[in-house]
Order: C-alpha cells, then sequence, then structure tokens
C-alpha cells in the first residue's frame, strides 16, 4: 500500500499540480482547462483493457503529448527538493536518468524515479488491476517503501509543486511583461491617433 500511494503521489504531482501550472502559465486559462480535460479523458479511458484498449489509445498518446515538458520539470523539482526530504539530490537524478525510461509510461517514470531517488526507496514491481497483472521493472535501488515514507513522499510532493509554481511564475513573467507593453503601446497609439 505505501508503494502505490507514494507512486500515485509521485505521478499526481506533475498531472494535478506542475502540468496545469505549466499550461495555465503558457496558455492562461484556456491552456489550463485544455490540459485537465485531456488528463481527465486519459484517466477515464486511456486503459490498457479490453473494453477501452482501442478507444483509449489516443487519449492516451494526447495525455503523453500534453506532460512531456511538464513531466520533466518536475521530475528535475523533485530532484532539487530530495535534501528537504533527507535524500541526496545526486542520487535522485542519476536514479530518474537510469530507471525513468524504464516505466511504461514515458512522463510518470521520470517522475516516479525522480521520487524513488530522493526518498532512497525502490518503487515499481508487480501491479494487480482487476483487469490483468502488470509487471514493471523496478525505479530506484533502496529498500522498499514503509507506511511513514508516505509523510516524506507527501512533503516531497508539495516542496516539488512549490518549484514547480516558482519556475512557472519566474518563466511566466517576461512574457507578462512584454503583453504589458504591448497593449500599453495599442492604447498610446489609439489616443494619438484620435488627438490627430
Amino acid at each position: 500500500m505505501a508503494r502505490a500511494a507514494i507512486e500515485s503521489l509521485a505521478e499526481n504531482t506533475c498531472d494535478a499540480v506542475v502540468a496545469p501550472l505549466w499550461w495555465g502559465a503558457l496558455a492562461g486559462l484556456p491552456g489550463l482547462a485544455g490540459y485537465r480535460a485531456v488528463n481527465t479523458l486519459d484517466a477515464m479511458i486511456g486503459h490498457h483493457s479490453d473494453r477501452y484498449e482501442r478507444f483509449g489509445w489516443a487519449a492516451a498518446r494526447l495525455d503523453d503529448l500534453a506532460n512531456l515538458l511538464p513531466a520533466r520539470l518536475c521530475a528535475l523539482a523533485a530532484c532539487a527538493c530530495a535534501p528537504l526530504v533527507g535524500g541526496s539530490a545526486v542520487d535522485a537524478y542519476w536514479v530518474m536518468r537510469r530507471d525513468g525510461r524504464s516505466h511504461p509510461s514515458p512522463n510518470a517514470g521520470p517522475v516516479e524515479a525522480a521520487f524513488a531517488g530522493a526518498l532512497g526507496l525502490r518503487l515499481g514491481g508487480e501491479l494487480r488491476y482487476p483487469y490483468r497483472v502488470e509487471h514493471r521493472p523496478e525505479l530506484g535501488f533502496g529498500r522498499p517503501p514503509a507506511a511513514a515514507d508516505v509523510a516524506r513522499a507527501a512533503r516531497l510532493s508539495a516542496a516539488t509543486g512549490l518549484v514547480g509554481l516558482a519556475v512557472t511564475a519566474l518563466a511566466v513573467a517576461p512574457l507578462a511583461a512584454a503583453a504589458a507593453a504591448l497593449a500599453r503601446r495599442a492604447v498610446f497609439r489609439g489616443h494619438r491617433a484620435r488627438r490627430s
């Protein structure tokens, strides 16, 4: 249960915190709403089950594309935050680079691997779904998670979200300043045209 909780925390840090911030900053409210729609559609029908295998692939691929950059930002932020939970940023980065690509999801892999490295844990392994059993590669080189590690993972998730917010804000600030300058210029030109 602890492993499942930590893997879920890692993936949802990207899907529910960092990626919406990224898309909201990049494309405003329409970007945020569009991203959440794509992510929700993937969660609803993007499964590898008999019922959704052929129908849900488009939603899953679109979600993979939408999360491509935010997932990497989230993984790097988790690496940077590793010391806040008693981990090593270097170990987290090393595990992310080594194990992240072995995960079946191109975006959950780097984030879950970064969390495994940051927490000094080993994630992955056998997953039991109602419609099948999946054997995923192990991520990290530490011990298996225990119940107490869930609280550490929650702290890592919160710190990662704050770093994601800060990076997004810093990235958007120059864009917002440029848009404001263009708006002022347009207003000034309109004012001069009316006076002439």
